[in-house]
């Protein structure tokens, strides 16, 4: 009976470039050469949904990981240098953010160091709530003309958060590019002096060093695969402090993102119906043949009853009753929407902005523990400043919208009465009472509005302003076109007479000429700035502490996909070691190689470099066709091997295998290292260990299989083919089932009702993974991503 049961099988109409398994669940994430996301069940391999490309994000995927809870998956774009983070339970972009260069590798991982410090923090990390309200979701409609965001955004935005363990992703690329991201989302560290390009990454569990594979030109021109150890002591001595100021600036960055949303979701509540006033006011300036001013024009009417035919001309047949009806009805409508995200969103959002910022300050001001990462007092005082003053001018919309609502209810209700005494109909008679208080505010709001800008037409096109509100939401650097009036404010009168407080930093600048827009821009800038910071000071304390030359890479193996090839890196936990498996089919094409390093660069760690013989790895070791080659591998746990194996002599054969580690790891001889020589030149002197795989190997009949994706805590594997679009998928370790007590039992249990849940869905999925199979990826799979993941969520163990 083969050890491992096969539960799925598909054959992709596109490459596959990428896969991973989630951490979590049984889902493996796939990217294809067309750009395109998949996601899969282990049972029976289905598609749970895709996600297309798109020309927002890009169309060339190089690298996928998981975060280390299973519900926001990374991937990286070359074409567009960008990085993702997509909801898995909705296939919702999260989050996107540039690179400067292209990333060709990453690696996500979680701390899993515990300490008295962490511990208090992990217990009262949540105390914001306490004082401060839940952030408001963000509007349905925001979904209708947004390219890439959707609905009840601003709840998915919030759990980019994640739990509150350290969790950081690292991103590799060209040219020794190395950065970390705190909870994914904030710039932690920018490292530098690392050689070539990245093949792979490991950040040890203990944050101790990080682990890279880069393929670097040597001398004479060929590419040489080396391994570099880095030291981020730094991040492992302070890592309470770390944890305490990434997890602030993650809550910063989040409601960065937030109050972009929300800004945009007023951006569309502006509509350009809006414009209509002044651009029909602008037109007939430009018609009429007399010199008389467009607001005598009105104050005429006002006054008189009386109008110019030119006038009477733009109101009834450009205007219309009916039109200035529904204009009313918009303004009002419009503009009482984005009063309301304004008093729910932006100041709710900044209120938090300024509590996590002014939580940094005093972070900042504890001067043992947090100066070493580069927190500066001075920076983070700028950045509250900032959101201070992007505070004073939301308010100040606030009024203009209040002052402008007001203005336009008085002047369109005079304006539909006169209009209706023009068409000599009736005037209902709660319109037609008008005092003379009412007569002076549309006089004032006439002469106010209503008087021609030269200085607008120039720069506009048009020489009227009478709409105010849509030149704060502009995202221009222009100043405003009508700032406020602050004519006879008594507080501005009282600043500019006053010596003390002119400038003083307990008060923000409100910068009147501005809009919110330009305001914001400023604040974000200010902010990404103060964060930059300890991003330099922690870069720059990781210093390189091992750098092993391993192999050149051979010329036939140069169109191969990388992020598939090894050497693939392990950080096993326990014993705080960096492992290293590689191959080097060029001096011995039948042994698999094993470096392993401590956490610790300063560890000496006996016996680093070992080999494994596949000459005779199977029982009956005088067969000839017994020897094998390694095609891929990849740790399935700290102490086992998942190996895609190849017949030296019959190159059909190929094999699924599991290696125990126990014996070669226990290997007593020594390897003396020279240092002057890459490994592959030194092999011979490598000690090398025999192995028998006994039954824990299953032959891949009529699969040309190359690579090997492995999940050793769900114990699944993914086979891929070496055509790149043959998949097969397996249960490991299914004989051991009776022997692992109630959990597993349940595990058993829980899996059957999870395959009944998807039995359930009908001949439509099945019509779907058909289409796939023909070839059509398009981007609809994901319309019962909901009901799959919950579905899941539900009969997930605990």
């Amino acid at each position: 009976m083969p050890a491992f049961r096969q539960v799925g099988e598909k054959q992709l109409p596109n490459p596959v470039l990428c896969m991973a398994w989630s951490p979590k669940r049984d889902l493996i994430a796939l990217a294809n050469t067309t750009g395109e996301l998949l996601l899969h069940r282990l049972a029976s391999f289905q598609r749970v949904w895709s996600l297309p490309p798109s020309e927002y994000t890009g169309k060339e995927i190089t690298a996928l990981a998981w975060r280390p809870d299973g519900k926001i998956l990374a991937f990286s774009l070359g074409d567009t240098k960008q990085v993702v983070l997509c909801g898995v339970e909705k296939a919702e972009i999260l989050h996107v953010f540039p690179m400067q260069n292209p990333v060709t590798c990453m690696h996500w991982m979680e701390v899993m160091e515990e300490n008295s410090a962490l511990s208090s923090f992990y217990n009262s990390e949540d105390e914001s709530k306490l004082f401060l309200p839940k952030l408001p979701t963000l509007p349905k409609s925001y979904s209708t003309t947004s390219k890439i965001f959707s609905e009840e955004k601003s709840d998915e935005i919030m759990n980019l958060l994640g739990e509150v363990r350290l969790n950081i992703l690292v991103l590799g690329g060209d040219d020794g590019f190395v950065e970390l991201y705190a909870y994914g989302m904030y710039k932690i560290a920018t490292l530098t002096g690392v050689s070539g390009t990245c093949r792979s990454l490991s950040l040890s569990s203990d944050l101790k060093s990080l682990s890279v594979i880069t393929e670097v030109r040597s001398a004479d021109n060929n590419p040489e695969i080396c391994y570099i150890q880095l030291d981020t002591a730094l991040l492992s001595d302070c890592l309470p402090e770390v944890t305490r100021m990434a997890r602030k600036f993650t809550h910063i960055s989040t409601l960065l993102q937030y109050l972009h949303l929300s800004l945009t979701c007023m951006c569309e509540a502006w509509e350009d119906i809006l414009m209509q006033m002044d651009l029909r006011l602008t037109k007939f300036v430009q018609e009429k043949n007399t010199s008389t001013q467009v607001q005598d024009e009105f104050l005429e009417l006002l006054l008189w009853g009386q109008s110019s035919p030119e006038l009477q001309a733009l109101l009834m047949n450009q205007l219309t009753v009916k039109g200035l009806k529904k204009l009313g009805q918009s303004i009002e409508s419009s503009y009482s929407s984005i009063q309301k995200l304004v008093i729910s969103h932006l100041q709710s959002g900044s209120e938090a902005l300024l509590y996590h910022l002014s939580e940094v300050k005093g972070m900042s001001l504890w001067k043992q523990k947090f100066e070493p990462l580069g927190l500066d007092s001075a920076a983070i005082e700028g950045a509250i400043t900032a959101v201070g003053s992007f505070s004073l001018k939301a308010n100040e919309l606030l009024q203009v919208i209040d002052k402008s609502m007001k203005n336009f209810k008085a002047f369109f209700r005079w304006l539909y009465v006169a209009m209706l005494r023009m068409c000599e109909e009736h005037v209902p008679p709660e319109l037609n009472k008008m005092t003379q208080k009412d007569i002076a505010f549309v006089a004032d709001f006439l002469s106010e509005h209503f008087s021609q800008n030269e200085e607008l037409f120039d720069r506009k096109g048009k020489y009227f302003n009478v709409e105010r509100v849509g030149q704060y939401l502009k995202d221009e650097d222009d100043d405003l076109v009508s700032p406020p009036n602050t004519k006879g404010n008594q507080w501005l009168k009282f600043l500019q007479e006053s010596t003390h407080l002119k400038e003083s930093p307990l008060l923000f600048p409100s910068y009147p000429q501005k809009s919110l827009h330009f305001v914001k821009r400023m604040m974000e800038s200010v902010i990404e700035q103060c964060l930059q910071k300890p991003a330099e000071i922690i870069g720059k304390s990781v210093n390189q502490a091992v750098f092993l030359p391993l192999y050149t890479v051979p010329e036939s193996s140069e169109n191969t996909p990388r992020l598939f090839e090894l050497p693939s890196l392990w950080n096993d936990k326990k014993a705080k070691m960096h492992y290293v498996v590689f191959c080097m089919p060029e001096i011995s094409p039948c042994k698999l190689y094993l470096l392993r390093k401590g956490t610790d660069p300063n560890r000496h760690i006996p016996n680093s470099v070992m080999s494994i013989d596949l000459s005779h790895h199977i029982d009956n070791a005088d067969d000839d066709n017994a020897a094998a080659h390694c095609l891929d591998a990849r740790f399935y746990d700290d102490e086992m091997l998942t190996v895609v194996l190849q017949g030296v002599e019959d190159n059909s054969w190929h094999v699924l295998a599991q290696l125990p580690l126990a014996s070669t790891l226990s290997c007593e001889t020594e390897f003396k290292w020279e240092p002057n020589l890459r490994l592959d030149q030194q092999g011979s002197a490598i000690p090398c260990q025999g192995l028998v795989l006994g039954n824990q190997w299953r032959e891949l009949e009529s699969m040309k299989a190359q690579f090997v994706a492995v999940n050793g805590i769900r114990k699944v594997a993914c086979v891929l083919s070496a055509n790149l679009r043959h998949i097969r998928v397996f249960e490991m370790d299914v004989e051991d089932e009776d022997e692992e007590g109630a959990d597993s039992q349940n595990a058993s249990a829980d899996q059957e009702g999870l395959e009944t849940t998807m039995t359930s869905q009908g001949q439509g999925e099945e019509r779907e993974e058909a289409e796939g199979e023909a070839g059509e990826c398009g981007g609809d799979g994901f319309q019962k991503t909901e009901e799959h993941l919950e579905s899941e969520e539900a009969l997930e163990l605990s």
